[in-house]
């Protein structure tokens, strides 16, 4: 979707308050005011516009389309698929979902439908192509929000049928299955194709081939859904662009192969906000490597489509964003690649399960409340940052993320139950580069590495071997590649590889593993320099990993264990590798550690930093096209190179002329 400003706006659920024509008419002066260009309608309205079967009501939706378009501000519209009208879900029950324990839900909450049900897709597909007809070529519809947070899985007899067919496709015949899942072991070979269900706490959980490929058909079923409600409107809205909204670490869905399917990726952000357990700044970080994730999806701007401007209500504690903090966190989003500020929600419900979650007009209806005069400010700002719409960031490092690894590591027994740690680890190197002031971008297993001067592999316990290949190649060409513990140890139906490890890898690191230690929680282990073995460095942690140098091309040891039985084993090791390097890391070190050490790498594969020199600790650097953006994470003030002062909470955008604005 090609814009020339920035969008902003939210989710409106005018349907709410079509008693109070005076809340609507007061809606679009109080929109003008707060600078607002765009709403999401509809997500929710479908018993409104179908109130039973087959009876259709969409004037009223026209009516708000157009009086919001002729105020300037236009409409993403939504299907409404998400939540069915309860009509629906008790005159066809087959639309309810199935539990894994093989319960049928009662007519509940959202999210709850069967994405296989021939009924439901009937449903679907009608309302979908009133909408079409109606709204298809209504140029105030900018963009079409397919459903809602798409996730969750419904294990139903309709589910368990295309499951086994989806195998069939996948495998071919059942002793490729079989061997595929090591079905042998504890007896567990199949015979028949219909012996075969999905996962069950009463049943089968012991074959992590099988809990592997649900994750895998679960999440293909809720992209074939995805497409099924696209092409419902694009048969008559031919020229019609689609998303929807993805999540935070989201499980269910594999974000990359649903990437591929939408016109413009979109998610919602709702990270809370001065937390006892951690900084303004650390908050900042997760947040910004989620944005740089979603970003990566399609390697082009996104849409921030759901933020809070005051709290969410369904966190463990509703903390309200101190002033200054929803300024600092909308231009962090358009600073890492969006093209949009949007929150949920306008004005805020009178009841229900989130009457209570922040909106820009809250229950008292006032325009001069903080939230309201920080999202007028908010939306004036974007104005002034509208060059930025379209621009893409720099590409320099990427992190591999994987679905099928994080499924993989997630359903593996050992070496670690009490938790991997998987995005924990992800934040390590992503939080050190971003305070390099190094541009990430994340990957799968498909993605291509060309353009990038770092890679880094944290944890890729399943390692497919064409992107092993990848990775040596990208090396060999004289790229600079970072490998930690636990990675090439299982093949795609998650079969440990036979000889050594990290499978594909070896001669890359110049290296092999020889074992792994499990840490308790807590339980760390000293390390050492190599050269100097008195100056401790850091501490290892989690997994322990222990090496053996290739004897004929061994890597360089850095940093060596300094106690246990694997001590004087490298922790840390370095290995040139045709015209490139590759890295070993070989535990999980304190976050100081990985700080210093891309320092060193980042500048050793000659990635520039847009950090400027001298910057205050606590201040985050991200360059977007022309512009330098610098955040100030601390509630003090912060001393800029050059002397300009940054307040606290404060931003200063920057093009290659000077300053353009302290926000």
């Amino acid at each position: 979707m090609q814009t020339t400003k920035l969008l902003y706006g939210g989710d409106y659920n005018p349907e709410q308050w079509l008693d109070r024509p005076d809340i609507l008419a007061e809606d679009l002066d109080l929109m003008q005011k707060a600078h607002v260009n765009v709403v999401s309608l509809g997500m929710f309205s479908w018993s409104l516009l179908e109130p039973e079967e087959g009876v259709y009501h969409l004037d009223w939706l026209a009516d708000i389309i157009h009086n919001l378009y002729q105020r300037g501000i236009s409409t993403i519209l939504a299907t409404p698929s998400a939540a069915r009208p309860a009509w629906m879900a008790h005159k066809y029950p087959e639309v309810r979902r199935v539990r894994a324990d093989r319960v049928r839900e009662l007519y509940n909450r959202r999210q709850n439908y069967c994405y296989t049900s021939p009924v439901y897709r009937e449903k679907v597909r009608a309302i979908d192509r009133k909408l079409a007809e109606r709204f298809g070529h209504d140029p105030a519809v900018i963009l079409w929000h397919i459903s809602n947070e798409m996730g969750g899985e419904c294990h139903c007899p309709l589910c368990q049928a295309e499951f086994r067919r989806w195998l069939q496709r996948r495998y071919g015949t059942l002793d490729a299955l079989n061997k595929a899942w090591n079905a042998r072991f504890w007896s567990h070979d199949y015979t028949d194709w219909d012996q075969i269900e999905s996962p069950a706490p009463q049943g089968e959980n012991a074959v992590q081939g099988l809990t592997l490929d649900w994750k895998r058909f679960v999440s293909s079923r809720h992209i074939d859904f995805f497409k099924f409600e696209r092409d419902c409107v694009r048969q008559l809205a031919p020229d019609a662009r689609f998303t929807t909204n993805m999540m935070y670490r989201f499980h269910d869905i594999d974000y990359f192969q649903m990437a591929k399917e939408v016109d413009v990726v979109s998610w919602d952000c709702y990270p809370t906000w001065h937390k006892s357990t951690e900084t303004v700044e650390q908050t900042a970080l997760d947040t910004a490597m989620m944005h740089d994730l979603f970003y990566s999806l399609k390697g082009k701007p996104f849409l921030l489509m759901e933020s809070t401007p005051t709290c969410a209500n369904w966190q463990p504690i509703s903390k309200q964003k101190k002033p200054g903090i929803s300024m600092l966190a909308a231009l962090q989003t358009v600073a890492h690649g969006a093209d949009s500020v949007c929150y949920f929600q306008w004005r805020a419900s009178r009841g229900a399960e989130e009457k209570f979650h922040g909106a820009v007009i809250g229950h008292d209806g006032r325009s001069d409340s903080r939230s309201f005069r920080e999202a007028a400010g908010i939306g004036a700002a974007l104005e002034e940052l509208a060059a930025a719409a379209g621009t893409a960031r720099p590409r320099q490092a990427a992190i591999l993320h994987d679905w099928d690894n994080m499924w993989a590591i997630e359903g593996s027994s050992g070496p670690r139950n009490a938790g991997m740690g998987y995005w924990k680890e992800l934040a390590l190197h992503y939080n050190a580069l971003s305070r390099a002031g190094i541009a990430v971008d994340f990957v799968d297993q498909t993605c291509s590495l060309e353009g990038y001067g770092l890679v880094v592999l944290p944890m890729a316990y399943l390692l497919r071997e064409s992107f092993a290949r990848a990775v040596c190649d990208f090396a060999q060409k004289g790229g600079t590649v970072v490998v930690t513990y636990w990675s090439g140890v299982v093949d795609e139906s998650d079969l440990c590889r036979l000889g050594d490890t990290p499978y594909g890898l070896t001669k890359l690191l110049g290296l092999r593993r020889a074992e792994i230690d499990g840490m308790y929680d807590g339980e760390t282990r000293r390390c050492v320099l190599a050269s100097d073995r008195l100056q401790e460095v850091t501490h290892a942690s989690t997994l322990c990993e222990v090496a053996a140098l290739d004897e004929a091309d061994p890597a360089e040891p850095l940093v060596l264990y300094g106690e246990d039985y694997f001590a004087g084993a490298p922790a840390v090791a370095r290995h040139r590798y045709g015209g490139g390097r590759a890295y070993y890391l070989a535990s999980r070190f304190e976050p100081a550690f990985y700080d210093a050490f891309y320092q060193v790498v980042a500048g050793k594969a000659g990635l520039a930093s847009c950090r400027p020199a001298a910057l205050p600790e606590g201040v985050l650097a991200v360059r977007r096209g022309e512009l330098l953006f610098l955040q100030n994470c601390n509630t003090i003030p912060a001393l800029l190179p050059g002397g300009d002062e940054l307040p606290g909470y404060g931003t200063a955008v920057y093009k290659a002329d000077g300053m353009v604005r302290v926000l």
